[in-house]
């Protein structure tokens, strides 16, 4: 969705990524780099035995981490992440579970210095059509020239 310029974006307008797969090669890595070892991402028994989810489960910022990367962004388009407003992990994702994001643009701010904000729900969703994370995507973006 953001390979395109401020000024060609419309409210309204809808757009849905490709899926990818959580392995737990993912789980691992991220908990490597992050340094996030909590037992009901990294402890199989721990997360049967002592969770209500009876799994394990990716962690909630990884989820985001690859819903960013599945989103397109243009380097010569975007010019910084602005934020997430109203962020929510409704749903578990478990391992092997398949997501996409689906964004909606909600609104579109001028900012007046050759830039704009593009605001959109973003909704991060499993191959069941389960909503696992839920918030509000804002984005600054280059204006054309």
């Amino acid at each position: 969705m953001f390979n395109k310029k401020f000024d060609h974006f419309k409210v309204g307008e809808t757009w849905h990524s490709r899926g990818r797969t959580i392995t737990e090669a993912d789980i691992v890595m991220f908990s490597a780099f992050s340094g996030d070892w909590y037992p009901l991402h990294t402890d199989k028994e721990y997360a049967e035995n002592n969770t209500p989810f009876k799994q394990r489960i990716a962690h909630g910022m990884l989820v985001l981490s690859v819903a960013t990367g599945l989103q397109v962004m243009e380097p010569e388009v975007i010019v910084a992440f602005y934020g997430i407003e109203h962020l929510r992990f409704i749903h578990p994702t478990f391992i092997n579970d398949t997501i996409h994001v689906e964004l909606e643009v909600t609104d579109l701010l001028d900012k007046g210095n050759g830039t704009g904000v593009v605001t959109a729900t973003q909704k991060i969703v499993k191959h069941t059509g389960e909503a696992v994370t839920t918030g509000v995507l804002k984005i600054l973006i280059n204006k054309e020239q």
